[in-house]
């Protein structure tokens, strides 16, 4: 398997990037005491929505709202308002069921192209079966298909499987979460008896140093189901975008009272030509301790240390390139070359 891998340490301060159930920051059990955790789809979604900000391939649209942009899409390749409405029904009922509350989107959230849906609508306009159409149609306009994958439950042909990987960032450290409370002062209230807070409340919190893994199967991206029919360069440019939005995008939640933003403070960088995905995550079943010097150098330690020891048992693990050493942009391309 040809593979790019991003090895990812990271810091995050007071934040609730990734939320569960009932507010609380999400967290998981590592070798054997607490870890903070942000989950892969909410760095996923991170991810994608800033490389659409990168390169405008990026033009998927996953939604349940499909009865619209297809009837619009039949109008506008001729076929009648009445026809097209029809039309599009019977489209959407081949990606999803219909939602029985409301019949303007389906039951589950589907993955299209622009691209896809003209061409399909093109296709039926000219007389082509349904069927025929929706699988002839190719998604070229959407990388970002190719590299996150969709699954079409009422059709699993229609599937993709998706080029990258992402773990789930893990704190290298023991993390707990801790309590804000918080208080909303009333402006009208000024000077009265009971001036002071019109509202109080608490939320959860944490603050971690986080491993996170990046990966993509540069074979299967390459691929004729994928991104086969565009130029090795037009490629390179969506893998450009792809990686460096995985290195800069922070998930969004509470960005206006816990903004979390910042940088990775150092990604490694393996290129392989064979063999398979491979996390470093282990470097920190042990959890790193601080010692008052913070958690961000002992886990670049840590890690490096995990991974020389895995090569002297195993075999180089492929090109090794470091973020810090060499700048971003000659980071990316080195790992694209």
């Amino acid at each position: 398997m040809n593979l790019i891998e991003l090895h990812i340490l990271q810091s995050f301060p007071v934040s609730c990037l990734n939320r569960d159930d009932v507010g609380s920051p999400k967290s998981a059990m590592f070798g054997g005491v607490q870890r903070a955790r942000i989950s892969s789809q909410c760095l996923k979604r991170a991810c994608r929505v800033l490389a659409r900000e990168e390169h405008p391939g990026f033009n998927g649209i996953r939604s349940r709202h499909l009865l619209q942009p297809f009837t619009q899409a039949l109008v506008g390749a001729g076929l009648t308002e009445a026809n097209a409405s029809a039309k599009a029904a019977e489209i959407c009922a081949l990606f999803s069921k219909a939602d029985g509350k409301n019949t303007e989107q389906v039951t589950t959230a589907v993955y299209l192209s622009p691209g896809e849906i003209g061409q399909i609508a093109t296709a039926i306009a000219a007389g082509e079966d349904t069927k025929k159409a929706i699988k002839g149609a190719n998604r070229l306009d959407a990388a970002d298909i190719s590299l996150f994958g969709r699954m079409v439950a009422n059709d699993a042909t229609l599937n993709v499987e998706g080029a990258a990987m992402f773990s789930h960032a893990l704190s290298t450290h023991r993390a707990d979460n801790e309590v804000d409370f918080f208080s909303a002062v009333d402006d009208r209230k000024d000077g009265a008896e009971d001036a002071g807070a019109g509202m109080i409340g608490t939320l959860e919190f944490n603050s971690a140093t986080y491993y996170r893994y990046v990966a993509v199967n540069l074979d299967l991206l390459k691929d004729a189901h994928h991104l086969g029919g565009l130029d090795e360069g037009e490629q390179n440019a969506v893998l450009f975008a792809f990686l460096k939005a995985a290195l800069l995008a922070v998930p969004g939640a509470r960005k206006n009272s816990m903004n979390a933003g910042t940088l990775p403070h150092e990604v490694l960088g393996i290129r392989k030509t064979k063999g398979q995905p491979l996390q470093l995550v282990n470097a920190f079943e042990a959890p790193v301790r601080a010692n008052g010097h913070g958690f961000a150098a002992a886990s670049l330690e840590q890690m490096i240390s995990h991974l020389e020891s895995l090569e002297k048992t195993w075999g180089e693990q492929g090109t090794k390139h470091y973020l810090t050493a060499e700048g971003l942009e000659t980071f990316l391309n080195h790992l694209l070359a």
